[in-house]
């Protein structure tokens, strides 16, 4: 890294919130744990011996390797072209939720993973950048730190990637609840793009369980709130639906080719990490 880039990135990270510091503690007690980003390619690195096939070259044989026994053997040198991947977080009001006092919201549990998960992807020496913003994609401190610039100030209404100037083959990480009606339309159209897509769909437990008993007052984004004298009875029909829309997005999602997987905010976000670092060819 350069001085002016250098200077730029500590000038960033003296601003920015403890958000930050969780998120790169937690990559880095997920990369203990997850095998590094190498791939077989033509890169100038050794990576490792394999046995010979029919369809190698046989200038691709190792003859010192291959003298030390009964077999041929050729030598492996790893994949070395940085993937490009965009990272996007949904603003909507929905995401500000969390059912219980002092719990993490909906909206501050994908920033923590959405952080993480940059920081994890730009150990492995891959790209990262903030889909829309207009700064460039980047394997380093720099990116991370206007990638979290950038969520401080996400616009609220923003419940759907807009279009970006991202090329063909890169990859597109959202994060959201993804109760918009408008989702699957975005993500056909980012996928006409020649973009690949993962989704993360971050949960409220009470989204899922519909805990709620008795009379109780219902706020809805956007909406007048409404009263029901015995909320139980509503909580057979409402997880159905709920379970279906889950379904919906998930199917929606892999007609496109794309991942999808869901995190409650209750839960650990390591795991979640983990299983969004192998879906885009982390491990």
């Amino acid at each position: 890294m350069n001085h002016a880039l250098q200077h730029e990135a500590e000038g960033l990270s003296a601003t920015l919130p403890p958000l930050l510091v969780e998120a790169d503690h937690l990559a880095a007690s997920v990369s203990l744990g997850v095998h590094g980003r190498r791939r077989t390619g033509t890169g100038e690195s050794f990576w490792q011996f394999r046995r010979y096939r029919s369809e190698d070259a046989v200038t691709a044989i190792d003859w010192r390797q291959s003298a030390k026994s009964q077999h041929l053997f050729v030598r492996e040198r790893e994949w070395e072209a940085a993937q490009t991947v965009w990272l996007w977080r949904d603003g909507g009001v929905n995401m500000e939720f969390a059912s219980q006092k002092n719990a993490v919201t909906k909206k501050a549990r994908a920033d923590l993973l959405l952080l993480a998960l940059a920081s994890l992807l730009i150990r492995g020496g891959e790209r990262v950048g903030y889909w829309g913003n207009g700064d460039p994609a980047a394997a380093s401190k720099v990116s991370l730190s206007r990638i979290a610039r950038r969520l401080m100030h996400a616009s609220s209404t923003d419940s759907e990637p807009r279009s970006a100037p991202v090329l063909r083959g890169a990859q597109l990480v959202w994060f959201g609840d993804f109760l918009d009606p408008g989702t699957e339309a975005a993500m056909t159209r980012i996928s006409r793009a020649g973009i690949e897509g993962h989704l993360v769909r971050i949960v409220d437990p009470a989204e899922e369980e519909f805990p709620f008993t008795g009379r109780t007052r219902f706020e809805m984004a956007r909406q007048e709130s409404e009263i029901f004298g015995r909320a139980e009875r509503l909580q057979a029909a409402y997880r159905a639906r709920f379970v279906a829309h889950g379904e919906l997005i998930a199917a929606a999602a892999s007609r496109l080719g794309w991942t999808s997987t869901v995190h409650r905010t209750d839960h650990a976000p390591q795991a979640a990490l983990i299983s969004l670092y192998a879906a885009i060819g982390g491990m």
